[in-house]
């Protein structure tokens, strides 16, 4: 869909008159780039939000890593929450995308979308069509909160969503901007939605009584996890808290909207993913105290453990039993499941750094880790450990450090995203996706240290069937060999030069 962005005309723009010129040709769209939309944005009025985005999500060296669409990340925070619907503002190529995405990750609701052409844009029809579908879709039977999200040209042309009313019919109302050119990784937009609801959620339980959650308040203070894990972390995390006197608390993102004030009143806040800025400020702001790190491994768990008893005030005695009665458990399920070989590491999900330290825990020699995520205050007690160990961290890692670091290294199994997969595999050698394969399996306490062992140790046996295979299919599908051609093609003579062309009147 070409749309205009005329930067003039933003300046300019008056909700009762059209700028045809604006809305002539293919101007600021999509394709003009991230300085060319950022500029754009900041003269509609977006520079503070913009600047809020470059101080949660500090760039790195190359600006930013490879990755999919970030808003994504918000799409799904919100498909995942009970009675709680999306819309969508933005290109329908972006929108389209976003949506398949969204269903092949196992979304079972509608998204709603709002299409604009460069008329409405410029002239601010868009921000009344939108408004429009708010009010058409709030009906308290059916949701609880209604989240719009402007993708990157809307932000671009200042699509002013924070004017839209904040409750209709007590339909909660939530808009957000998560442009590609202002929040670096769809992991970080997860942070964005859940940090806007908290902030949501912390002035209404300021403002009087709020909805229990669905299971009630728990007898014993409660710890709240920040970041998304697999189902079987949270139940592990209440066992490891149990010993403590404590609980597991919600799990933000949450999956309902009442979810949020168990969360804002927990004892303390866990950054099990440590990118989560927004929602940190949120409950900092609440009084609760964040602690860093997770619970993986034998080193984590003893360290968590005692952080998190400090940050509950419970007594170091009691600390310490907790530690005595979990940590052999752990110690133990590392030994029966080694793991021998070399192993580089990267991702974007933001546990590379916590899948690291229990691969070095099982024996594997990990030289590599690569993340797309920020360096935070939260990741420090990893990065500090796995330093000391030899590990090479790199935040904001794009692909082509993670090629190099595979180069530099020869690992005996690549774990990381698709491109390195590929490259792993084109040259022999085991490789693993880390999102479907690493990052969806437990890691937390006893459950987590035997849990990478398995699929770990089975992709490194799998060295000498690479080696037969491309000792077997050598040269096939390869330079002149690629295509569906049986045989080798035999290069032609080059063909005679045509006969230049004969000016019109000299033809007969």
């Amino acid at each position: 869909m070409p749309v205009s962005l005329d930067i003039a005309a933003l300046r300019a723009r008056r909700p009762e008159g059209i700028d045809l010129a604006a809305t002539q040709g293919d101007g600021l769209g999509c394709h003009a780039g991230k300085n060319a939309m950022r500029a754009a944005a900041e003269v509609a009025g977006l520079s503070g939000t913009l600047e809020q985005y470059r101080r949660d999500y500090p760039a790195g060296p190359h600006d930013q890593p490879q990755s999919m669409c970030p808003a994504f990340g918000s799409l799904r925070v919100g498909l995942r929450m009970r009675r709680t619907m999306t819309i969508l503002s933005g290109s329908a190529c972006c929108v389209y995308g976003l949506t398949f995405t969204s269903h092949f990750y196992g979304a079972r609701r509608s998204v709603g979308y709002v299409p604009f052409n460069s008329e409405t844009l410029v002239t601010g029809k868009l921000f009344e069509d939108i408004r429009e579908a708010v009010h058409a879709s709030a009906k308290p039977q059916d949701y609880d909160a209604i989240v719009v999200i402007n993708l990157c040209v809307p932000t671009a042309s200042g699509v002013p969503l924070r004017l839209l009313p904040k409750q209709i019919d007590g339909v909660r109302v939530i808009g957000i901007d998560v442009p590609g050119f202002g929040v670096p990784t769809h992991a970080e937009a997860k942070d964005v939605l859940a940090g806007a609801m908290l902030k949501f959620a912390r002035s209404e339980a300021e403002n009087g009584p709020v909805q229990a959650p669905r299971g009630g308040r728990s007898e014993r203070p409660s710890v709240a996890l920040l970041g998304e894990m697999f189902p079987v972390d949270p139940v592990v995390i209440g066992a490891l808290l149990e010993p403590l006197g404590l609980s597991a608390g919600p799990v933000v993102p949450t999956r309902e909207w009442r979810e949020l004030y168990g969360a804002l009143d927990a004892a303390a806040v866990a950054a099990i993913h440590p990118f989560y800025t927004a929602s940190v400020r949120e409950f900092e702001a609440a009084g609760r105290p964040v602690v860093s790190s997770a619970p993986v491994g034998h080193d984590g768990t003893a360290d968590w453990l005692a952080a998190i008893g400090k940050a509950c005030d419970v007594p170091q005695e009691k600390i310490a039993a907790a530690q005595n009665r979990l940590l052999p458990a752990i110690r133990g399920a590392l030994s029966a499941a080694p793991i021998r070989g070399r192993i580089t590491l990267s991702g974007y999900e933001g546990s590379e750094l916590l899948v690291a330290r229990l691969l070095v825990e099982s024996g594997a020699e990990v030289p590599y880790v690569g993340t797309a995520c920020p360096r935070t205050p939260w990741s420090e007690p990893d990065r500090t450990w796995l330093e000391e160990r030899g590990v090479t961290i790199r935040y904001r890692a794009s692909l082509e450090d993670d090629l190099a670091a595979f180069e530099e290294f020869r690992p005996d199994l690549a774990i990381g995203t698709t491109p390195v997969v590929q490259k792993a595999k084109e040259a022999g050698t085991p490789a693993l996706y880390f999102t479907n394969l690493i990052s969806a399996r437990p890691l937390m306490g006893a459950a987590g240290a035997g849990s990478l062992a398995k699929v770990v140790n089975a992709a490194l046996a799998n060295r000498p069937r690479f080696d037969a295979m491309r000792a077997f299919f050598e040269g096939v599908g390869t330079g002149h060999a690629a295509g569906i051609w049986q045989d080798v093609p035999t290069r032609k003579a080059a063909p005679k030069a045509a006969a230049p062309l004969k000016p019109i009147g000299e033809m007969v």
